[in-house]
């Protein structure tokens, strides 16, 4: 299943499926079928204008950020932080060392913040290898040195390294939650995630108070052309359609309670 979600993905992306239409057009083109290819190359086209130049992932995305907001506070007893994994560049830090953060950094940034103010919580690192060669460390393991060089007791800290995907985070969370006894636990990851996040931990059976961060849009954000960052955009896009994508497909395998939870 991870590597099918994986490949899925690979073709499914905004980018990948302008290329794939591009290349029939030029297929069909090539046996003479001329109006399937305009149809498909102009389907390209359209495609790839709305990926690059308008705001249609930003507002994709807020949608996902909006869902779910921050509470004013977190309850004083606060047993457990869970931090979902994705933020370590483990691969760079394979080859190079040190510790290396991709753009989902405040995901520990925010968890160590927390980690700080409620001194007697435990933290929970979700995260093992989701690369396809499974040879680098995931974040539970990495995050062992990023806490303990700010302060974090190592006994403080739970690793669960074995999830690739954010249902093996959730599943093997809440047996490590069971075996520690541990429950009245915050839930960080980044804002557009947490819908799916929540609402597979809430098919499972784990109560948490959602703690989004790593926000990606302003949160007022119009449907519109943008031509100043086309770059930006095509992430924005890839992102925003890939979470849809998970929440569409968690819910109907039955992972999820509801399409959108909240």
């Amino acid at each position: 299943m991870f590597l099918a979600s994986k490949l899925f993905w690979l073709l499914a992306q905004p980018l990948s499926l302008v290329f794939i239409l591009l290349v029939l057009s030029f297929l069909f083109a090539a046996i003479g079928w001329r109006r399937l290819c305009r149809f498909l190359s102009g389907l390209a086209a359209t495609l790839l204008f709305l990926t690059l130049f308008t705001s249609a992932g930003a507002v994709l995305l807020q949608g996902l950020e909006d869902r779910i907001p921050r509470p004013a506070s977190l309850p004083a007893d606060l047993s457990c932080i869970i931090i979902l994994g994705g933020s370590f560049e483990n691969e760079v830090i394979a080859k190079r060392g040190g510790m290396e953060f991709n753009q989902a950094a405040d995901r520990f940034v925010e968890g160590l913040r927390l980690a700080q103010s409620h001194p007697s919580a435990r933290i929970l690192v979700s995260g093992g290898d989701g690369s396809f060669s499974g040879t680098y460390d995931g974040d539970a393991q990495t995050s062992k040195t990023f806490f303990t060089t700010f302060g974090i007791a190592p006994e403080r800290l739970i690793r669960e390294d074995q999830s690739r995907t954010t249902f093996e985070n959730a599943a093997n969370t809440k047996q490590l939650l069971e075996e520690s006894r541990l429950s009245n636990c915050a839930l960080i990851t980044s804002a557009f995630h947490m819908p799916r996040s929540v609402g597979l931990f809430r098919k499972l059976g784990i109560d948490v108070t959602p703690w989004p961060t790593d926000y990606r849009t302003s949160g007022d954000v119009g449907l519109g052309l943008d031509f100043s960052q086309p770059s930006l955009n095509a992430q924005l896009t890839t992102t925003a359609i890939r979470e849809w994508t998970g929440l569409l497909a968690y819910f109907i395998s039955g992972r999820t309670h509801v399409l959108f939870p909240q």
